[in-house]
């Protein structure tokens, strides 16, 4: 069973439903104690950066999933929830995240394009990974303003372009992040969270 991890600034009801249309069966939860009973765990994320982290600090949910990620078992992050997995970001300042994957975000360059980008890009992959296991280079949606501008590139996956090389889907080990909306994004999201409750399940969610 998948936890969907709730903070206070996720997407719950469009992640929760995906998962139903999926018939995979899942949780939402803000309890660290029901949460470690589960075999993977989501993390999704709307809004700002700092306030995120703000929230999982004053609820310990940040040591928590550090913990979880230890023992071996797998967590996806979405859209913001992908960013608050890396070290820090400079969204309003400089604020450090959960660091369980390296890099920094920062914010998408406006010279030609329209930030925030809302909309749907292509995607191209990098390497292999059970998370992407029989899915197309198809299209995503995105909603974001900030991106991961500095990271390992062991550990990025799949990327899209909007005027610069935007990390799309990443990974190293059980951790893995998603920086487009699965849940919106038609046939290629669903599949790709198919791969991860798969992969969870086989406990197999290592690169």
């Amino acid at each position: 069973m998948i936890g969907i991890v709730d903070y206070g600034m996720g997407n719950l009801f469009s992640v929760s439903k995906a998962l139903e249309r999926m018939q995979i069966p899942y949780i939402i939860s803000d309890s660290p104690e029901e949460l470690d009973r589960m075999k993977g765990l989501i993390l999704p994320g709307v809004g700002a950066f700092k306030d995120a982290m703000a929230l999982l600090e004053d609820t310990k949910l940040d040591h928590f999933l550090t913990s979880y990620v230890e023992s071996g078992r797998p967590l996806l992050g979405i859209c913001l929830g992908m960013q608050l997995l890396f070290d820090e970001s400079e969204e309003n300042g400089c604020f450090q995240g959960l660091g369980l994957l390296k890099g920094r975000v920062t914010r998408i360059p406006a010279e030609k394009v329209k930030v925030p980008h809302m909309g749907w890009n292509e995607l191209t992959f990098h390497q292999d990974s059970p998370v992407l296991h029989g899915v197309d280079e198809g299209f995503v949606y995105f909603v974001h303003s900030y991106y991961v501008s500095e990271m390992r590139a062991e550990d990025l996956l799949a990327s899209a372009v909007y005027n610069v090389e935007i990390p799309a889907v990443v990974g190293h080990k059980n951790v893995f992040g998603m920086q487009f909306h699965p849940e919106k994004s038609g046939e290629v999201g669903m599949q790709l969270l198919s791969n991860f409750a798969k992969a969870m399940e086989r406990s197999e969610a290592i690169l």
